[in-house]
């Protein structure tokens, strides 16, 4: 029963973390007056999107602290969080497009830096990864795009 309350705190924290976050920086009228790259998604990709990448986050980091609750992949699981927490603030909430690319460009090593280290350790964890990787990647490019663009 333990173990699946410690599921249960990773999801409230992260998806809990995560949705507060969105909800407190929508993009709004000033994310919606840029100049977007062609392949920008519409709007409504982001919640769904983010949404099951914070469950497969919460899920990865609850395997890897039954393993290795010290360890360097759950410090680096802790980093990426704190990154991706503090992204939405710092590209919607204070509009600073530059600042956030790197946000983003150190998220995005963070979570190379995690699957890598998980890998050995539990390969699922490593796995679930790799979608937040995808879409990571992904999102640096949209916003050096939109840096570039306005």
């Amino acid at each position: 029963m333990q173990r699946y309350l410690s599921l249960l705190l990773f999801l409230v924290l992260v998806l809990g973390g995560g949705l507060l976050i969105g909800y407190a920086t929508l993009p709004g009228a000033w994310y919606a007056s840029l100049v977007k790259p062609s392949f920008n998604p519409p709007n409504w990709v982001f919640a769904p999107a983010w949404t099951i990448l914070y469950v497969l986050i919460a899920f990865a980091g609850w395997r890897i602290w039954q393993i290795e609750p010290a360890g360097a992949a759950m410090k680096i699981w802790g980093v990426q969080l704190v990154l991706n927490f503090l992204w939405s603030p710092t590209f919607f909430g204070a509009k600073m497009m530059g600042p956030a690319l790197v946000v983003i460009v150190l998220l995005l090593a963070s979570i190379l830096l995690f699957i890598a280290r998980a890998w050995n350790r539990d390969r699922l964890s490593g796995w679930l990864f790799v979608p937040y990787a995808a879409w990571v990647a992904f999102a640096t490019v949209l916003n050096a795009s939109l840096l570039w663009l306005n």
